[in-house]
C-alpha cells in the first residue's frame, strides 16, 4: 500500500533506502526534467506541491539544481519543510522553500519562474480549478505535471482502500488528465507533449519487492526486510558523487520503457506526465 505514505514519510529523513523501485522513478524522471530544463533553457523551476508519493521527499529537483537551476519548492508541512531543507544542505545546494497549507493561492508575482512542476502529487491540492490557475500565472515556459497512471494495476491495489473519510486529505479525482488538460486550456496553456513514464520491469506495488512476496505467500518476514547500511538503495550517494555509476545501473532497467509498446504501458507503467507551454495563439 502507498496511502501510508501520508503518515510515514519522516522513516525516510531518518533512513533514505527508497528501495529499487524508487531509484528507477527517479532517474527516469530525472531525464525528462534535464530534457525540459534544456529545450526551454530553464534557469528557474517551482515545485508545488512537493510532497507525492515517493520516498525522500522535497528531492525531485535536485538533479536541475546540480544543473544551475534555481529552486523553489512548497509543502504544507512545516517539520517536513525543515527536513527538506537539511537534506538539500547536506547535498551543498540552494533551495527556497514556503510553506502553503491549501495551494489555493500562489504567493510569488507573476510570471516569478519558468517551469512548473509536481510529480504525484495534485491530489493534496484542495481546490485543483484555483491551484492550477495560479500554478498559470507564476510560470512563464513550461508546466510540467506528472500524474499515477491510474489505468496501472500497481494504483488500483494502492488506492482500493481509499475512503474521503480515512483520507480527507486526498483527492484522487485531481489526478484526472481529462480535467488537467481542461482546465489547462482556459488558462491559456496548450499541451506540448504526453506519454507514460516510470515503466520498469515490475508493476506498482507501492513497497519493497522481496516483503510483498512474503505477504503473497502468506510468510512471516525476517530481519532481512529492514535496510541495512550494506543493502540501503538510494539516490543520495550518487548526488553526492560517492555513486557514479547509480544512473547507469538504473537505466540497464530502461528496457520496458524503451521497447514496450503503447497498450502494455497502459496498465503497466507507474505515471504520466503532460508538458504544457503557454498558448500564445501561435499556428
Amino acid at each position: 500500500m502507498a496511502v501510508p505514505i501520508i503518515y510515514d514519510w519522516a522513516k525516510y529523513f531518518c533512513n533514505p533506502h527508497e528501495g529499487l523501485g524508487s531509484s528507477y522513478e527517479r532517474i527516469i524522471l530525472n531525464e525528462l526534467l534535464l530534457k525540459t530544463m534544456n529545450q526551454y533553457k530553464v534557469i528557474s523551476a517551482l515545485e508545488s506541491p512537493s510532497f507525492g508519493f515517493t520516498g525522500l521527499s522535497g528531492i525531485n529537483l535536485v538533479a536541475m539544481a546540480n544543473n544551475k537551476c534555481e529552486i523553489s519548492l512548497e509543502d504544507h508541512d512545516n517539520g517536513r519543510l525543515a527536513l527538506i531543507q537539511d537534506t538539500w544542505n547536506s547535498l551543498n545546494l540552494a533551495v527556497k522553500t514556503k510553506l502553503n497549507v491549501d495551494y489555493t493561492k500562489l504567493d510569488y508575482p507573476d510570471n516569478s519562474f519558468d517551469m512548473g512542476f509536481n510529480f504525484s502529487a495534485l491530489w493534496f491540492t484542495s481546490n485543483l480549478k484555483m491551484f492550477l490557475a495560479e500554478f498559470c500565472r507564476v510560470c512563464s515556459k513550461a508546466i510540467l505535471i506528472c500524474v499515477p497512471n491510474q489505468n496501472g494495476i500497481g494504483y488500483k491495489m494502492q488506492i482500493k482502500d481509499y475512503t474521503p473519510q480515512k483520507y480527507p486529505q486526498l483527492h484522487p479525482a485531481h489526478l484526472n488528465i481529462h480535467s488537467i488538460k481542461h482546465l489547462m486550456r482556459q488558462n491559456n496553456w496548450k499541451l506540448e507533449s504526453e506519454d507514460f513514464i516510470d515503466c520498469p520491469p515490475w508493476f506498482d506495488i507501492g513497497m519493497s519487492k522481496e516483503l510483498f512476496l512474503k505477504k503473497l505467500l502468506h510468510s512471516a518476514p525476517d530481519d532481512t526486510d529492514e535496510p541495512t547500511p550494506s543493502n540501503v538503495v538510494s539516490i543520495l550517494p550518487y548526488y553526492k558523487d560517492e555513486d557514479p555509476l547509480f544512473r547507469e545501473k538504473m537505466l540497464r532497467l530502461a528496457f520496458v520503457e524503451k521497447a514496450a509498446p503503447q497498450i502494455f504501458k497502459k496498465y503497466w507503467a507507474h505515471h504520466y506526465y503532460m508538458l504544457f507551454t503557454p498558448d500564445n495563439g501561435d499556428n
